[in-house]
């Protein structure tokens, strides 16, 4: 078996064995499921008289806030990925796959594999609600195919970046709240949920060029129509860049357990 094919399957196994897990704890995929359609919920309906009006006419609150509330899911859900490794790092989990004859990138590949298969199952729930809700993609179906695989890319990306705290962070609640600190501000002062042009404007510049508002603009304008061209490439430059960096960090990390 050459090592590539080998490092397939062993990133097959590993990817299989987390979905599995993940599977096998319906309090988790419960509330990993709930609280994305709370947060749909609760500003389309609390929040979206009051900000509804800072929106161009012609453009309702639902249609924008959808695509900024799935990147911001996704980049919520990322941080599993570092208490998932953090908690494989307690249990003793990693010195087993270490002692085993596997590739060494399988282990972090396979998780971070099933992390983005469980961000596309609870992006479809949230699509599902959204258009409940009046939400609807109004620019076709290969410019929402693009949208919602530019805001999968992204929080793919993300998952590195966790991978590489969960070597960092002294257990799992330590990575999840060091991912909590790193992943709020980004999500908070971004495009998420209000456009970057009613913030302050010494906040406008973090706002407009954060990886978490380009993804969102690239998204929104993809599914409500608008020039997307330049936002969408941007994103895919952070995604690239993000996991490119954060990944071989995780990795040298791993192998200097």
């Amino acid at each position: 078996m050459s090592t590539v094919t080998k490092s397939v399957a062993d990133t097959r196994t590993i990817t299989q064995r987390n979905l599995w897990h993940f599977i096998r704890q319906p309090d988790l995929l419960l509330f990993s499921t709930i609280q994305p359609v709370m947060f749909v919920l609760l500003f389309v309906y609390v929040f979206g008289g009051a900000i509804g009006t800072s929106l161009p006419d012609g453009i309702e609150y639902v249609d924008y806030l959808l695509p900024g509330i799935l990147v911001q899911s996704v980049a919520f859900r990322a941080s599993q990925t570092a208490v998932g490794l953090a908690e494989d790092l307690q249990r003793g989990v990693m010195d087993r796959f270490r002692s085993m004859p596997m590739s060494r990138s399988a282990v972090l590949t396979g998780r971070t594999l099933a992390d983005l298969v469980r961000n596309t199952v609870i992006l479809v729930l949230m699509l599902v609600v959204g258009y409940l809700v009046g939400f609807s993609f109004q620019n076709g179906i290969l410019a929402a195919a693009l949208a919602i695989g530019l805001i999968l890319a992204f929080g793919y990306a993300l998952s590195w970046v966790f991978a590489a705290i969960a070597f960092v962070a002294k257990g799992a609640e330590a990575a999840q709240s060091a991912g909590f600190v790193a992943i709020f501000p980004l999500v908070f002062a971004s495009s998420v949920f209000v456009p970057v042009d009613t913030m302050p404007g010494w906040l406008q510049g973090f706002a407009t060029y954060s990886p978490v508002s380009v993804t969102a603009d690239a998204a929104r304008s993809l599914s409500i129509g608008g020039p997307a061209a330049g936002a969408a490439l941007q994103s895919i430059a952070w995604s690239v860049g993000i996991a490119a960096v954060f990944g071989a960090i995780a990795v040298w990390r791993y192998d200097r357990l």
